[in-house]
């Protein structure tokens, strides 16, 4: 296992920080790398848009990590004017589109392939008319459904 780290992806304007995940994403990572970007970018922006992409050397994520993910998530909720998750591991992409309804911006997930996209997505005027914003592809069964029929 490769010892994870984020690196700062260039080119995106002021208000978005763009970051690549590489390796095992552990608590250090996000203590040393990304939350100090986070909070600097915040300050000189005020909102932020999040472009999180998995590098293709991406090796998954240790408790540590994902605990401080969702301190992130729960402390900055407000601070988010969209989010941009890029990656090929399936079950992130299911567990971004699971969450996003609960998050209060613009939510989407892209393949590696699609990182274009994501660019100009992330990158746009986040203010526009309407709801939320949650790219779903699949629809869940409704609970009725699985019901036996009654007799």
């Amino acid at each position: 296992m490769t010892k994870g780290r984020f690196t700062l992806l260039d080119g995106f304007p002021a208000d978005v920080l763009a970051v690549e995940a590489h390796g095992r994403i552990d608590h250090d990572a996000y203590v040393e790398d990304l939350i100090p970007a986070v909070e600097e970018r915040l300050t000189a922006a005020g909102r932020l848009k999040l472009l999180y992409a998995l590098g293709a050397d991406f090796e998954g994520f240790t408790a540590g990590a994902m605990f401080e993910d969702g301190k992130v998530g729960l402390l900055h909720l407000a601070d988010f004017a969209r989010i941009a998750v890029v990656s090929d591991v399936a079950w992130i992409s299911a567990g971004v589109r699971l969450f996003a309804p609960l998050i209060r911006c613009p939510v989407r997930t892209f393949p590696r392939a699609e990182m274009a996209e994501a660019r100009v997505w992330i990158s746009a005027d986040p203010e526009r008319a309407g709801g939320p914003e949650v790219a779903a592809d699949q629809k869940l069964m409704m609970l009725e459904d699985r019901e036996p029929p009654a007799s």
